[in-house]
C-alpha cells in the first residue's frame, strides 16, 4: 500500500462524539442567542419567529446551555478518569494540551515562516494554536456559562447567595457581548485555522473520521510522526481509509456548519457597518 493510501486515528470516537455536541450546542447558543441581542435587526426578528418566537428561542437558548454543561462534565470526568489511573504526561510532555515554553517558541517559529523568514515549525501532537482553541472552550463556558446562569436563575442566587440587583445588570452585559466575541472567533479565525487555511481548504474531516492520512500527518505534525516512529507506536494507531457514509456524513455536516457561522458572522458585520 503507497503512503497517501495509510491512515492514521488522530481522535478517538469518544472525542468525536464530545466534538459534536460542542458543535451541535455551538451552533444552537449561537443562532437562539444571536436573535436575541440583534432583535432591533431585521433578520433578528426574523430568525426569532423562524424558530417559534421570542420565548421558544429562550427555551432553545437553555436546552443548548444544558449540551455545553453536559460535555464540559463529561470531558472533565475523561480528564479526572486518567488522573485516577496515573496516566503520564496529560499535564506536560508532547502529548498535553497543557502550554509549554515550546509553543512560545514555536509561535516565533511560525511568524517567521509566514514572513518568509524561516522553515515552517515543526508542531508534535498539538500546536499552539490548537491549544489556544481548548483552553479557551474553558474560558468561554466560565464566563458566558456562568453569568448565563445568573440570568437563568436570578432569584435563586439573589435570595441564597445574597447578590446585589447591579450583578445581573453586569451579567447581561458580560454574557452578551462574551458570547458575540466567541461566535466571531469560533466562526473566523477557527474555521480559517481548521478548515479554510490552503492545506485544508475547504474542509478538514478530519474531526468526523477521527482519521488523517500519513501524508497529511507527516505534514501537519511531523515530530508526534516522527516520535511514533522511534517509539515503534505507529501500528496502535493504523486505522482503515474512512468509508464513504463517513465522508459523506462529513461534508454536510460540516458544510452546514461552515455556512451557519460565515452567514451569521456576515450578518453581524453588515449590522455593525450600518
Amino acid at each position: 500500500m503507497s503512503a497517501d493510501g495509510r491512515y492514521y486515528f488522530r481522535f478517538n470516537l469518544y472525542h468525536r462524539i464530545l466534538h459534536g455536541m460542542v458543535i451541535v450546542s455551538f451552533l444552537g447558543l449561537a443562532l437562539t442567542g444571536l436573535p436575541l441581542k440583534f432583535s432591533h435587526t431585521g433578520w433578528g426578528s426574523w430568525l426569532s419567529h423562524a424558530l417559534g418566537g421570542p420565548f421558544t428561542t429562550g427555551y432553545l437558548h437553555r436546552l443548548f446551555a444544558v449540551v455545553t454543561f453536559l460535555y464540559l462534565g463529561l470531558h472533565l470526568g475523561y480528564v479526572v478518569r486518567l488522573v485516577l489511573k496515573r496516566r503520564p504526561g496529560i499535564f506536560w510532555g508532547p502529548d498535553s494540551m497543557v502550554p509549554q515554553p515550546h509553543d512560545l517558541v514555536q509561535f516565533y517559529q511560525h511568524v517567521r515562516y509566514f514572513l518568509g523568514l524561516g522553515p515552517r515549525p515543526r508542531f508534535g501532537r498539538w500546536a499552539y494554536w490548537e491549544k489556544f482553541d481548548y483552553w479557551a472552550v474553558f474560558w468561554g463556558i466560565s464566563i458566558i456559562g456562568g453569568s448565563g446562569l445568573l440570568l437563568w436563575f436570578p432569584t435563586f442566587f439573589a435570595h441564597y447567595l445574597y447578590l446585589p440587583g447591579w450583578i445581573f445588570n453586569i451579567a447581561i452585559i458580560v454574557h452578551s457581548d462574551e458570547a458575540l466575541l466567541a461566535v466571531g472567533f469560533i466562526f473566523t479565525i477557527h474555521f480559517f485555522n481548521g478548515h479554510l487555511r490552503p492545506e485544508k481548504f475547504p474542509m478538514d474531516p478530519v474531526i468526523f473520521t477521527g482519521r488523517v492520512s500519513e501524508e497529511e500527518w507527516r505534514h501537519e505534525h511531523p515530530a508526534e510522526y516522527e516520535r511514533l516512529v522511534r517509539e515503534g507506536r505507529l501500528a496502535e494507531v493504523a486505522a482503515d481509509p474512512p468509508p464513504l457514509w463517513m465522508r459523506n456524513f462529513s461534508r454536510v455536516v460540516g458544510f452546514s456548519s461552515l455556512a451557519i457561522g460565515i452567514i451569521l458572522v456576515w450578518l453581524i458585520i453588515a449590522t455593525a457597518l450600518r
